[in-house]
């Protein structure tokens, strides 16, 4: 046989086939789905350890004991290029300015301040040294430091942009820093001077009049928290004459509203009624509706400019760390301003940035058992995460601490409950309608708000460090 005779081999591809294949045998079976995922969804730690409360009429008051305002506000500024200003009604913040409205004269004020940039590491005031100017703090960190009780140094607080210190030196020509400053990072500063804040008030009537009333103010018994003092006697003998006193209750208490979130779900007849099986399309449309509010509540829970957390943090509850990336002493500083710390709150990648800070001390956060999910601590406080606190350009975040309840005095969460058409607590899902396009549509609604009873059950450490160091 030649070899041109000899027949080809038949290739695998040539093959006859011998059995049904795969592509024709799907059109047969059922095939496994999941349910419709949503990246959106994360843990919601804040929705779920929040104490919520019924807030009927759809408002909650917070009644407090009478405080007197001490004017403890950040001071905002204006910046043309390399010239920086005052906004001159921001010096009301000021204690001695608290409630002054004469534009005239705060915007006189605001023109005699003078401008200062300083460098990192440069010594701004020593303490034990005469006081004759305020500082104003228009950008920048400033480290505040003291003398220990055996001469050492320690560091008091961390003052940063639209701080101030130095404003006992306008009214009292004897006074003296307690403290000394010194820059951790460049910035600038606003300088007022004893002796033109006395020309400007000696030429104008209301100023002296505003300055005297301020003066009597603060003669008033206040507690260490500015408190109108309940006055008492103890570890007397004898019959002596007991003080009289009430309780005295601020006049216009705050009322939280409850906010909203809405939108309209829309679905087709021919979907809602010939796609149901295996799921109900119906159903999976509105639980992944529920989740995309749900999240926004939390958002709204912490960045609302009215009601959220980081706007309603008192500012002798806001600190800043000592130097940048958060340290377990930062983290002691920010648990000790308030008893009974419930929690801590922050981003995921601050919570790394955390990790690393107690690394390099040789330190390790712990852990505690959250409804059968372990979460890192810090002094069996729980850290949680929540990606809806924002990252600034500056690679800075903040550190969210409260404690929570009614009967805590912190920190709760509002809503109300037995809505029409409710669907979950404090939200409700209502039938509008089919139009003409044979599209149905469902209003689905959710009512909330959060409410800080006391100004120390809500604390935040701003401006934290969360890029990772060079290696």
């Amino acid at each position: 046989m030649s070899v041109d005779s000899i027949p080809e081999a038949q290739t695998p591809s040539d093959a006859p086939q011998q059995a049904l294949g795969t592509a024709a045998a799907r059109n047969l079976a059922t095939t496994a789905k999941s349910a419709p995922q949503m990246q959106e969804i994360t843990s919601r730690w804040l929705l779920r350890m929040l104490p919520w409360v019924e807030a009927g009429g759809g408002a909650y008051r917070v009644n407090r004991r009478l405080r007197h305002t001490l004017g403890d506000g950040r001071i905002e500024f204006v910046q043309e290029g390399a010239t920086v200003r005052v906004v001159p009604q921001e010096l009301t913040e000021l204690e001695l300015l608290r409630g002054f409205t004469d534009r005239d004269v705060l915007t006189t004020l605001a023109d005699r301040c003078t401008q200062y940039d300083f460098a990192a590491g440069e010594v701004l005031v020593e303490r034990g040294s005469p006081a004759d100017r305020i500082h104003l703090i228009a950008h920048g960190r400033i480290g505040q430091t003291s003398e220990g009780k055996y001469g050492d140094r320690i560091s008091v607080a961390v003052l940063a942009d639209g701080g101030h210190f130095g404003e006992n030196a306008l009214s009292d020509p004897d006074a003296r820093h307690d403290s000394t400053y010194t820059a951790e990072t460049a910035g600038t500063l606003l300088t007022l001077s004893r002796a033109d804040f006395a020309a400007v008030q000696a030429a104008s009537p209301h100023l002296r009049a505003h300055v005297e009333e301020t003066g009597s103010r603060a003669r008033r018994r206040q507690t260490k928290h500015g408190e109108a003092e309940i006055a008492l006697s103890a570890g007397h003998v004898g019959e002596p004459d007991l003080p009289g006193t009430f309780v005295d209750y601020e006049l216009q208490p705050r009322e939280y509203e409850l906010s909203v979130a809405q939108t309209v779900l829309r679905i087709h007849t021919r979907v809602a009624d010939l796609y149901n099986g295996p799921m109900n399309q119906t159903e999976e449309q509105l639980r992944l509706t529920v989740e995309a509010l749900r999240e926004r509540q939390e958002h709204e829970l912490i960045n609302n400019r009215e009601f959220g957390l980081l706007h309603n943090a008192d500012f002798k509850q806001r600190i800043q760390p000592r130097t940048g990336p958060p340290t377990p002493d930062d983290m002691d500083e920010l648990l000790c301003r308030r008893r009974g710390t419930k929690l801590f709150l922050a981003h995921p990648r601050t919570i790394a940035a955390i990790g690393r800070g107690f690394n390099a001390c040789g330190l390790y956060p712990d852990h505690v058992d959250l409804g059968g999910q372990s979460v890192p601590a810090w002094r069996g406080v729980p850290i949680l995460p929540c990606n809806k606190i924002p990252i600034s350009r500056e690679q800075t975040s903040s550190i969210i601490a409260m404690r929570t309840g009614e009967k805590n005095q912190g920190v709760i969460g509002l809503h109300q409950t037995e809505l029409p058409d409710e669907y979950e607590p404090g939200l409700s899902v209502r039938f509008m309608g089919i139009n003409e396009q044979a599209v149905i549509s469902y209003l689905v609604s959710t009512y909330y708000s959060a409410a800080v009873l006391l100004p120390d059950a809500l604390g935040v450490m701003e401006n934290v460090q969360i890029a990772p160091g060079p290696r």
